[in-house]
């Protein structure tokens, strides 16, 4: 019997929706496999701005710490739009979180779901056998960097340093390894001086990995040959801000951004697991939120985080099956409300 301890930060919109759903499978799972579950749950984003605390609370922030594993749901809104900095719930909660937790590693896959293929704008034949995980580096970047605005305009300070890029490119060929053997390095080497040490530093960290093929793509150029040539990629590895445009592109190749988890990782078991999908507020509270990608991602924290890959796989055959069958939200052809979906599931996990 394992212990599962986590900490659950439902946040804001339809976060609250999705992440009930994923409860309901993870106490399913751990039934099934004779597995204590607790629970830490706390608030965040703008959730707990409005409860009159700081986007991140220390609460909230000591039991992530604490567990070690982090379940999230979604943060911020326009409600909170014109707040500024940290006081947003955005920049005030997910920032922190990852600079402060060390969780540098962002992975997204994109491997198209067979019932939801003709679902994307591209054609079948360009989307069959597509199987990448998309590697960004999450807390160094133009994101972190000194930022402010004077009587002339505005700055974001672009800084990385060696130690940043080997450690990520180090994850990176480790799962290539684990895979097909191919890594995708994406920068800006051309303009950028910041990209100029990364290409240099991760073909340094490749001679270190002689089985694994590396490629070399220009940020622009990859736009492109993601929609054109997505079966050559099998790991692709950038930085923050690229990863952040190209994981959005990279959901569109799997016909909705509902079905789409991530994980932040760090050294160690450290992990935060939440949809790549954002708040919704224009759908909260009406039971239409797709909670697929919010149950991936709790799939993945047993995975990632606790080792547990059979109650992984379960999950995440329950999910193939529920597309396969039409057990879904609106959005994707079906008639179930976002927590008969979550019900769906669980009791698939149960058989």
């Amino acid at each position: 019997m394992a212990e599962i301890n986590f900490t659950y930060l439902p946040g804001d919109g339809i976060g609250p929706e999705v992440g009930a759903a994923s409860i309901a499978v993870l106490k399913a799972t751990a039934s099934k496999f004779g597995h204590s579950l607790n629970i830490e749950e706390h608030l965040i984003g703008g959730a707990a701005i409005d409860a009159g605390l700081k986007p991140l609370p220390d609460e909230s922030f000591e039991s992530a710490k604490r567990t070690g594993a982090m379940l999230l749901g979604a943060v911020g809104g326009p409600k909170w739009d014109h707040l500024k900095g940290q006081d947003r719930p955005e920049l005030g909660s997910l920032l922190p979180l990852r600079k402060n937790l060390n969780l540098y590693a962002n992975i997204r896959p994109c491997k198209p779901y067979p019932a939801l293929i003709d679902r994307a704008p591209l054609k079948r034949e360009r989307l069959e056998g597509v199987d990448f995980i998309v590697m960004r580096e999450l807390t160094g970047g133009i994101y972190f960097g000194d930022k402010g605005r004077d009587d002339q305009g505005a700055f974001d300070m672009c800084r990385y340093s060696e130690a940043e890029v080997r450690r990520i490119a180090n994850k990176a060929f480790d799962l290539a390894m684990t895979r097909r053997k191919k890594v995708t390095s994406v920068d800006k080497s051309n303009v950028l001086e910041t990209s100029r040490l990364w290409r240099e530093t991760v073909i340094a960290v490749a001679a270190d990995y002689p089985e694994v093929e590396l490629e070399h793509l220009l940020i622009d150029a990859m736009t492109m040959h993601m929609l054109t040539r997505a079966q050559d990629f099998d790991v692709i590895l950038t930085e923050n801000m690229f990863g952040d445009i190209l994981t959005d592109e990279a959901s569109v190749l799997c016909g909705s951004m509902g079905v789409i988890p991530s994980a932040s990782l760090s050294d160690g078991g450290m992990g935060m697991y939440e949809p790549i999908h954002g708040s919704a507020p224009d759908i909260a509270g009406q039971g239409k939120a797709n909670p697929l990608a919010m149950i991936l991602s709790a799939a993945w924290m047993l995975r990632l985080s606790f080792g547990l890959d059979a109650e992984a796989d379960i999950i995440e055959t329950a999910v193939s099956a529920a597309l396969e069958q039409g057990q879904t939200t609106g959005d994707l052809g079906g008639n179930l409300s976002t927590s008969q979906v979550g019900e769906w599931i669980a009791d698939y996990v149960q058989r």
